[in-house]
């Protein structure tokens, strides 16, 4: 069903991101922004782990995540680091979105919340602002 496609994506998504951050922490020099990194890190932890409590609740198979994940530039500076950041959450603001389009109460405020809390880490992190996160703009 379409809700367990999208908690599966939303789930595979994490397990990127929190595989992403593992690298953003590496190439960050600046203590305060490796804390960020490591804040980031865990609460995309959590989010997964509740992904996972979540579908194995209803009846479905977790997952599982890759061995490693391609990352969409090569991360060699700091500035490549905070790019990554900023490309990971606005990537899960897409995910967040299309998940809760899929899900109904009370999973919806929980979508609805990852969706909010991506999109602020995505700002933090530098990634322009859009209207409505995760929804692509019109083309003209």
């Amino acid at each position: 069903p379409a809700p367990i496609t999208a908690l599966q994506n939303a789930l595979s998504a994490e397990h990127a991101t929190i595989y992403g951050y593992g690298v953003v922490g590496a190439r960050l020099p600046d203590d305060q922004q490796r804390t960020e990194a490591r804040t980031a890190h865990a609460a995309h932890q959590a989010r997964r782990d509740a992904w996972q409590r979540l579908l194995t609740s209803l009846g479905a198979t977790p997952t599982p995540a890759a061995g490693g994940y391609q990352l969409p530039f090569p991360v060699t500076s700091p500035t490549d680091a905070t790019r990554l950041a900023a490309h990971l959450e606005s990537r899960l603001t897409t995910v967040y979105a299309d998940l809760v389009a899929a899900v109904t109460t009370p999973h919806r405020l929980t979508a609805a919340t990852a969706l909010r809390e991506c999109t602020l880490r995505a700002h933090h992190w530098g990634a322009p602002d859009t209207a409505f996160p995760g929804i692509p703009d019109p083309t003209p």
